[in-house]
């Protein structure tokens, strides 16, 4: 069994009975299943509530299952070293500083993450911006372009975000060209 089948499950009252948990367990925790109910209106406090105390810590959320018919789980874990920051994740944290809510272990890693890279690394994917290897792989494929304009734009940010997130360079010429290829055919890779 994984991390995520034999992780423990906490079902805070409160808010702050979630914040508590976190600053005890942060730091010596793989992750932790939160449960909470279903219906927004039974809960005590709400999504962006929980991230947000988990933002503070540098955890963040991931998976969400069902637990029972009234029940929900969300799995929160420290954030990897190697995990991409969404625009909305630090518009949060740029809200924790303003109020002096951000914990050392978050600001610890988003020093990591600056210093890697893996903060700004989707910036251009989120703006849905064409790198230029990729506008190059347009020009080789006739109709890629057009068919890439017509995509929705999700379809569009998940293709960038494949792309962007190749290790090595030669990984990234291939989602490059397969993107490029199946555009001109009217599809759309990964």
């Amino acid at each position: 069994m994984g991390v995520l089948d034999d992780g423990e499950r906490v079902e805070p009252a409160t808010l702050d009975e979630w914040s508590a948990w976190l600053a005890s367990h942060h730091a010596d925790t793989p992750g932790v299943w939160l449960v909470s109910a279903r219906r927004a209106a039974a809960r005590e406090f709400g999504y962006e509530a929980a991230v947000l105390e988990a933002l503070r810590y540098g955890w963040v959320d991931s998976t969400q299952r069902p637990l029972d018919a009234e029940r929900s789980m969300q799995w929160f874990a420290p954030r990897r070293p190697g995990s991409v920051w969404t625009r909305r994740n630090k518009e949060r944290i740029a809200s924790l500083e303003a109020s002096g809510r951000l914990e050392e272990s978050g600001r610890a890693a988003v020093d990591a993450a600056k210093a890697s890279g893996m903060w700004t690394l989707m910036d251009d994917v989120e703006d849905l911006v064409v790198p230029d290897d990729l506008a190059e792989a347009f020009a080789r494929h006739d109709g890629s372009r057009a068919h890439w304009d017509g995509f929705p734009p999700s379809a569009r940010k998940q293709m960038l975000g494949w792309i962007a997130l190749a290790k090595r360079a030669e990984t990234r010429r291939g989602r490059v060209e397969e993107t490029a290829r199946r555009a001109a055919a009217g599809e759309r890779s990964r």
